[in-house]
């Protein structure tokens, strides 16, 4: 249970939505699951759109989200071993610890050899998934405030979140922080990471949905998203404690720098080759001349 203060308010927060027996279903993983029936909404409301059938979208979709929970869980041991004491400890995701990267890699991969199996083309999917995706996180960060993780250094700003959750975590790694040249007061205020995330992505979601009627290439939606959400993960992980790192840098932050600069380079290449072959086009002359 967390005594939480946010946005001007004070009230108990408890991650656990309901108990059957011995089992804890969490929050975390009901308001997930919210995100990805949102999602799988909005892409059934527009697969005709991007010319998918969705019979076979559907097992593209559930063999692509197997392999983004087990890539997404795989990502953050790998890059956390230290934190779990147990093989079994580390296959429990109900209390969060999952990698949004590894989530998406595996979403992609799977995702990718069960278009191939379906029929459908890839990056049809992968456009109609990205905003889909977007979706899906702008109300799944909403998990992390149940847990009170994804949160960053302290702020003075009127929306920072303070509560015990917070002041234990941040109370317990002084030493890491100290270590990576960073100071936070665990008694204090700190900026609320998942909302910005979920309004970053949120934003992004109604902006490429625009844009996305209005393709010019196959996987032009794809790259858009690529760079949305990189571009502004670079920023939210400046501020957050929780990073995982290689060496002094934030993994987070070299991944989402490497999509910004892909993205854009592989979105401008196509644009200007586009263009090109549209002006070597021969006129076609009008009837009658």
């Amino acid at each position: 249970m967390y005594t939480v203060s946010f946005l001007g308010l004070t009230f108990e927060l408890n991650p656990v939505a309901l108990t059957i027996g011995s089992f804890e279903v969490y929050w975390y993983g009901v308001i997930i699951a919210t995100g990805f029936l949102a999602a799988m909404i909005y892409a059934f409301r527009r697969a005709d759109e991007f010319g998918i059938r969705t019979d076979p979208m559907i097992d593209v979709i559930l063999i692509g989200t197997v392999g983004a929970i087990i890539c997404a869980r795989a990502y953050y041991v790998l890059t956390s071993l230290n934190k779990f004491s147990s093989f079994a400890e580390a296959l429990d995701i109900r209390d969060g610890g999952i990698a949004i990267y590894g989530g998406l890699i595996g979403a992609f991969l799977c995702g990718g050899l069960a278009c191939k199996w379906r029929k459908i083309h890839p990056l049809d999917m992968f456009d109609l998934a990205s905003l889909g995706f977007l979706v899906g996180q702008g109300v799944g960060r909403w998990g992390n405030f149940m847990n009170q993780e994804a949160f960053g250094s302290n702020t003075t700003l009127p929306w920072g979140m303070y509560s015990n959750g917070t002041h234990d975590y941040l109370a317990s790694v002084q030493s890491e922080l100290a270590a990576q040249g960073v100071t936070v007061d665990p008694s204090l205020p700190v900026h609320p990471c998942f909302l910005y995330e979920s309004i970053w992505c949120m934003v992004g979601f109604v902006l490429i949905h625009h844009l996305s009627k209005h393709r010019h290439f196959k996987g032009e939606t794809l790259l858009q998203y690529i760079i949305w959400y990189g571009f502004g993960r670079f920023f939210i992980e400046q501020v957050r404690t929780d990073s995982l790192f290689i060496g002094s840098f934030k993994i987070s932050q070299l991944v989402a720098a490497a999509c910004v600069i892909i993205g854009l380079a592989v979105l401008i290449t196509v644009r200007v080759r586009q263009r090109k072959a549209e002006k070597a086009q021969p006129l076609t002359p009008a009837k009658g001349e």
